[in-house]
């Protein structure tokens, strides 16, 4: 499994301003509860962003272990505690931008464990700002 190291601790400080850090997946309050509730039912979860077919492309939520990462896969950070993955592949055309991990009214993917809750995990995005991306760049190397 590959993994980036993409995020700093919440500030880094020097002399100047603290400057705070930017995280590539953040979770709105809504799927924060929503992933507390699934947590007290199945334990320790996990997600990973699919890249299509049948469920298009949307957050899939696991028992933690249940799907097999690897060398084709990134780490993007974690959500209410839950590590979050994506393809690398998918990564190439997602790294300029923050997935924002919500979650609304509705059927979840066949697979993913919020099915049965009336309730299903949505990907919003929105893009880094230039001085955002030029700190993730910075991490990566």
């Amino acid at each position: 499994m590959r993994t980036l190291r993409l995020t700093r601790p919440a500030l880094k400080w020097s002399k100047e301003e603290p400057v705070a850090t930017v995280s590539r997946v953040l979770a709105t309050d809504a799927a924060l509860a929503l992933i507390a509730k699934l947590k007290a039912k199945h334990g320790a979860l996990m997600f990973h962003q699919s890249g299509g077919c049948c469920d298009g492309s949307s957050p899939m939520c696991y028992p933690e272990g249940e799907l097999i990462t690897g060398d084709s896969d990134v780490r993007l950070g974690e959500i209410g505690g839950c590590p979050f993955y994506m393809s690398a592949a998918q990564f190439e055309y997602w790294q300029h931008t923050q997935l924002i991990i919500d979650a609304i009214p509705g059927r979840g993917g066949m697979f993913s464990l919020e099915g049965p809750e009336g309730l299903r995990f949505l990907t919003r995005s929105r893009l880094f700002t230039d001085e955002e991306q030029a700190d993730l760049d910075a991490e990566r190397t």
